[in-house]
Formats: C-alpha cells, sequence, structure tokens
C-alpha cells in the first residue's frame, strides 16, 4: 500500500504581526524532519495547502532532507480553519489584537490562558448552535477537507506524497478514518504536535491510519523543539 504523510506546518509565529510565517523553531523542526525522513521516504510530490506556514515547513523539509524534493502543489482545501474568525466570535473585544495582548498578560502564563480561550471558542463553532456568526461552519469545513482527502487519494494515484497542512484537517481526516465523534475529533487537534506525522496507507478504496502523530524526530534530536501551536 501507498503512503500519505500529513506533516503538521512548524510553529508559527504566535504574538507577531504575520502569524504566519514559521517562528525560526517552526523551521528548525522543519529541518529536523527533513533530515529523519531522508532515508526512510522516496516522495514522488509534495502536497501543501496555500497559507505561508504551509509552503515554509515544505521548504524546511526539503532543505533538510539534503536532496532534492518534488515542487510543493497547492490544495487550498487542505487550509486549516479561520482561527481569527473562530476567536474573534467567541471574544469579539480580541479584534483589537492590542487589547488581546493586554487581556492575556494579566494572567501567570498567558500562553495558556489563550490556548484555553481557543479551544472555548473551537467548541462553541463545533457546536452547531451559532453557524451563523461564522463564514465557514464546522460542517462546511469537514465537508472541505474530505474533498480535498479524495483529491488528494485520486492525485497521488498510488504513490507516497508527504502534505504539508494544519491540526484542522488532519483532526477531521483522522476522524473519517476511524469514525469519531465530534468531541474527540476536537480533543485530537489539542494534541497534534508541530511537524508531527500521521500516515494514512490507501490502495483503492481502502484507506488506513497506519500512525498518528508521530513526533520523535524531535524528540530524539532535542525535546525542547516539541510544541503544539
Amino acid at each position: 500500500m501507498a503512503a500519505i504523510y500529513l506533516i503538521r506546518h512548524g510553529q508559527a509565529s504566535f504574538g507577531k504581526a504575520n502569524y504566519d510565517q514559521l517562528s525560526e523553531r517552526g523551521w528548525q523542526q522543519g529541518r529536523v524532519l527533513g533530515r529523519w525522513l531522508a532515508g526512510k521516504v522516496s516522495p514522488q510530490a509534495v502536497v501543501g495547502g496555500s497559507l505561508q506556514r504551509h509552503r515554509e515547513t515544505a521548504e524546511a523539509i526539503a532543505s533538510g532532507f539534503g536532496r532534492d524534493l518534488p515542487d510543493m502543489r497547492v490544495m487550498a482545501g487542505l487550509d486549516e480553519f479561520d482561527h481569527t474568525a473562530v476567536i474573534e466570535c467567541y471574544r469579539p473585544q480580541w479584534a483589537d489584537r492590542a487589547r488581546m495582548a493586554r487581556d492575556l498578560q494579566a494572567f501567570p502564563k498567558p500562553a495558556k490562558a489563550f490556548q484555553d480561550a481557543f479551544v472555548a471558542a473551537v467548541v462553541r463553532w463545533a457546536s452547531g448552535d451559532h453557524d451563523s456568526d461564522y463564514r465557514e461552519t464546522w460542517p462546511e469545513f469537514k465537508a472541505r477537507v474530505l474533498t480535498a482527502f479524495e483529491e488528494l487519494v485520486a492525485f497521488a494515484d498510488g504513490s507516497d506524497v508527504l502534505v504539508t497542512t494544519s491540526g484542522g484537517p488532519i483532526s477531521v481526516m483522522v476522524q473519517h478514518l476511524l469514525g469519531l465523534d465530534d468531541a474527540r475529533t476536537l480533543g485530537l487537534n489539542e494534541v497534534i504536535a508541530n511537524t508531527s506525522v500521521t500516515r494514512v496507507l490507501y490502495s483503492g478504496g481502502r484507506r488506513s491510519l497506519a500512525v498518528f502523530n508521530n513526533y520523535s524526530h524531535l524528540e530524539a534530536e532535542d525535546p525542547a523543539l516539541v510544541s503544539f501551536r
């Protein structure tokens, strides 16, 4: 069976003007993954979402891989949901980034405070009780991702493929493969590490989850590289 390697992007730039760019840690995570993949896989294609952090993760992997990888093919259906919109629907005052920064700094651990708020915001979004508040609802997001997943399998056409995407799409694909409910799926999204690898095996109409959220490459080189946002 051929394999699709679903890779969560490297750590982005939380708190910066452009969140979508990789942080220095994110670039390092990608290079470490590239070195780990070298000699283990020979991908015939590289696919990614349209976000900057997806493209830069593919570039970082390629720089660590040590030999040429195919140019990344963009598949926008693999993009993450709009986390900014989800947060702002939950806490409208945080549309003012300065206000959000001030609010978070009031907590002993601002990053944890943001994570707690983010989880609550995603639960609100996925509940279905406030769909009119969102440009893309949770069911629409899942449908988009699963359409992209089938397009990905068709494009891969029996070959091994590297895919740089985000935690949300990976969670939805795993939900589909394992028949999970939404609550368990949202729980998965909370624990997917940056540059972790989730491997899906496929042949004809068969798709099987072989590995979920493997980040042993980071732990082996430097445990301090492990991050989840």
